[in-house]
């Protein structure tokens, strides 16, 4: 929620460093699958995550390397959120 508390401007800057992050080490994504990140903006941690649900959207999914057995659903987050 506290995302969508933000301006307009701020959740887009947000949303393009999020889809601009490559970040990724060893440490923060040891299996290597770039499913979470932080980041930070104007003095605020950002924490995001994708996750990987079957296409029910109740279970996670089978196959997430499969696009059709899976939706994938972005969130992202204040840290103090988490």
């Amino acid at each position: 929620q506290g995302i969508c508390y933000l301006s307009l401007e701020d959740q887009s800057q947000i949303r393009e460093k999020v889809e601009r992050f490559n970040n990724f080490t060893e440490d923060n994504d040891p299996y290597g699958e770039h499913e979470l990140g932080a980041i930070n903006h104007n003095g605020q941690r950002i924490f995001w995550m994708i996750d990987y649900y079957a296409p029910d959207m109740k279970h996670g999914s089978e196959d997430p390397a499969d696009p059709a057995k899976t939706v994938r659903v972005l969130t992202i987050m204040l840290a103090e959120e988490y």
